[in-house]
């Protein structure tokens, strides 16, 4: 995946997942997140078009070496990781921000999601 540079509009990513982006390998997208979110335009996060969303690419924490950011838009709290073998993993999306929080209090289930991915 190509860099992306850091012009105005990317401003709000962290300098985690710029580092990280370039060597993403594959797009997985979780049942859990196809559920949560049905239709929902991927590119739009790996092309990191802010146009859509308030934050993107917040770094929220790294679990046993996997990175989990949250990306969120008008309708959700969108929840994805880089992990360990550099794929892009969606793993939930949340409309409450209470779920959102409480499933990223949950780190075997986000374990899970991203083994099962």
């Amino acid at each position: 995946m190509e860099p992306c540079e850091k012009v105005p509009q990317c401003s709000n990513c962290s300098d985690i997942f710029q580092k990280l982006r370039p060597n993403i390998s594959a797009v997985i997208v979780s049942k859990h997140f196809s559920h949560d979110y049905p239709g929902f335009n991927a590119a739009l996060i790996i092309d990191c078009n802010h146009a859509y969303f308030r934050h993107l690419h917040k770094f929220e924490e790294s679990i046993e070496g996997n990175h989990i950011f949250r990306a969120v838009s008008s309708h959700a709290h969108i929840v994805y990781a880089i992990d360990k073998q550099n794929r892009l993993v969606f793993l939930r999306a949340f409309k409450n921000f209470n779920e959102y929080k409480k499933f990223l209090n949950n780190k075997k289930q986000i374990l899970e999601i991203i083994d099962h991915a």
